[in-house]
């Protein structure tokens, strides 16, 4: 006993006789911990590759429905197996404050403000060079901007925080949109003045040119469109930067299979067609191409794992799904594609949900309908091969989306079989481990992604950012002159000055941009969301076939605040957007 108490009293006498709070301390030195994780240009460069990796899963893989958000519940496509709220085939589900997809977006795009602060704040206090912590300020607060730019566009106002937090903090409140998008203008400007021309970075790298393309397009959702004019004619006037107006890539020497002596494909077909996006492939007119690597550690696409966290499932989603079609010939039932899924122009592994619009498949192709190749046979398919040998002895070849056989069974489009963008699928060009039968390129079921780099900036649509800045500084003339530099490449007959209007400029985005374009940012950011899915999308519009009851309503032009962030924040009220409930 005489022995325990004299060292409990030996302890007390240590323990009093320190710091307590530096005893206590721990110091990481076979760990890596917030202390020692910014030491090193490796370490910050670690951080920026990450900011990489969350916009590539915010936009493109997150999971298998997350990325269609920018795309359903837009003019482009609606739900082909409607009622369900992850494709919003249910809008009143579907944007309730307590849904998951208000909430997933609000998360994932924090996520990437969180770790820019980090970097911001840590590179100031590093003994780098001025050129070194510039340099990777510039690169942090561009992924800070796209990410406040993307939440005032998606939520109108929302919560400016510019610096690391260390503790718990529960008192945010609203700023504007207006202040939202200052904040993200200011902090793409500092990018777009600070880092290298893209001549200089790396194929998936951000540049000067991406960071002005973004600006551009900021000022123009704050107004400032003489800025905006000035930002984006830095972008196209870059020597190194043009439209592709020649046959280029992996493809452009493709087999003959449709028979017309030429290979199959075109212009517009080349710039997606796999390896083709990045400037070491060629290609001026890719700005900022989110890259894509199969089976590689890292690399997002996986030929093992349909559901993998980083697969881009835009074939599976805008794809039509093949075995669901039937026709009915002298009273028996025949499945035309009984070889599903392939390959080829029938849609690959697609399962039909995001059905195109009519208003996307025919209406804006109305006027240039066989010149403007961005509605050729390769680049919208209509035309389906029957694959079916006994209704190819009765006479049957193909199924014309815009002349159906009178004995398919029901009407078009239908989710097995509609007009399609084929900038979703790969044609007779998946990864060798998925054919299940090379020779008739049938696939396996676990096909289904989109194998190819994405644009997030292209040239073509720097032009028409900037078609918009001049029709809103009333220059007709020169919004006209942008639109026909991109009417021109396509074989398309020129717009007169007279006829540029904003949604002269949606419509064709549309036709340029289609499924590759984020729709959604573009209709929020112009107000318009609502008024085009009125227009142009009967299938969210009418309350019957939403879904909901209710159909499109005007305050979905912004998503609600998530319930889960105002509830969390108990120092202070998150105003929730109008016409939603807190």
């Amino acid at each position: 006993m005489k022995k325990y108490i004299a060292l409990c009293a030996l302890a007390g006498c240590i323990l009093s006789g320190c710091n307590e709070s530096e005893f206590l301390k721990e110091t990481p030195e076979d760990f890596m911990s917030t202390s020692n994780a910014f030491l090193t240009e490796t370490d910050f460069d670690m951080s920026i590759n990450d900011l990489y990796n969350l916009v590539r899963l915010e936009f493109y893989s997150v999971d298998e429905n997350t990325p269609f958000d920018y795309i359903y519940g837009t003019d482009l496509i609606y739900d082909g197996e409607p009622g369900t709220t992850n494709r919003h085939g249910n809008m009143l589900a579907a944007y309730d404050p307590t849904a998951n997809i208000p909430k997933v977006h609000w998360t994932n795009l924090y996520k990437i403000i969180a770790e820019a602060n980090t970097i911001i704040d840590r590179i100031e206090a590093s003994d780098f060079s001025e050129d070194v912590k510039t340099q990777i300020t510039a690169k942090a607060r561009f992924f800070r901007g796209l990410s406040y730019r993307t939440l005032g566009y998606l939520y109108g106002g929302v919560p400016l925080e510019l610096h690391e937090v260390e503790t718990p903090k529960t008192d945010y409140v609203r700023s504007t949109r207006e202040e939202t998008l200052t904040q993200a203008k200011d902090d793409v400007l500092f990018a777009a003045e600070n880092l290298p021309d893209i001549t200089a970075v790396r194929d998936g790298e951000v540049s000067s040119p991406a960071a002005y393309h973004l600006l551009g397009e900021i000022y123009l959702a704050l107004g400032m469109d003489e800025e905006a004019e000035k930002a984006l004619t830095k972008v196209i006037d870059n020597p190194a930067l043009d439209l592709m107006r020649s046959r280029f890539g992996s493809r452009m020497n493709e087999p003959d299979r449709d028979g017309d002596g030429q290979p199959d494909g075109d212009l517009y077909w080349d710039l997606f067609r796999q390896n083709n996006q990045n400037r070491g492939a060629g290609n001026t007119e890719g700005i900022w191409v989110i890259q894509f690597e199969t089976d590689l550690p890292g690399g997002g696409s996986s030929t093992v794992d349909l559901k993998i966290a980083g697969n881009y499932m835009l074939e599976r989603h805008h794809g039509p799904q093949g075995n669901q079609v039937h026709m009915t010939v002298n009273g028996n039932d025949y499945q035309p594609f009984s070889l599903w899924p392939v390959g080829d122009y029938t849609g690959g592994r697609g399962i039909g949900w995001g059905v195109s619009t009519k208003y996307f498949s025919n209406t804006i192709w109305e006027s240039d309908w066989s010149n403007d190749i961005r509605n050729s046979k390769w680049n919208f398919n209509r035309i389906f091969e029957i694959q079916n040998p006994d209704l190819i002895a009765l006479g049957y070849t193909e199924i014309d989306t815009e002349n159906p056989p009178a004995e398919l069974v029901g009407s078009i489009p239908q989710r097995g079989i509609y007009a399609y963008s084929t900038k979703c699928t790969t044609p007779y060009n998946h990864p060798d481990e998925l054919y299940d039968d090379r020779g008739e390129y049938t696939l396996k079921s676990i096909a289904g992604t989109t194998f190819t780099d994405q644009y997030m900036f292209r040239l073509a649509e720097t032009y028409l950012l900037r078609a918009e800045a001049y029709l809103n500084l009333n220059h007709t003339d020169l919004a006209a002159d942008d639109i026909n530099e991109v009417r021109s490449r396509a074989g398309a007959n020129p717009v007169a000055d007279a006829d540029v209007t904003l949604d002269y400029i949606l419509d064709e985005r549309m036709r340029e941009l289609g499924i590759e374009e984020k729709r959604r940012l573009t209709l929020m950011r112009t107000g318009t969301l609502y008024d085009r899915v009125m227009k142009c999308n009967p299938y969210y519009a009418d309350p019957a076939t939403n879904g909901d009851g209710v159909g499109m309503q005007e305050h979905y032009n912004l998503w609600p605040i998530p319930y889960s962030a105002i509830e969390a924040n108990i120092g202070a009220k998150l105003e929730q957007n109008p016409g939603y409930n807190d």
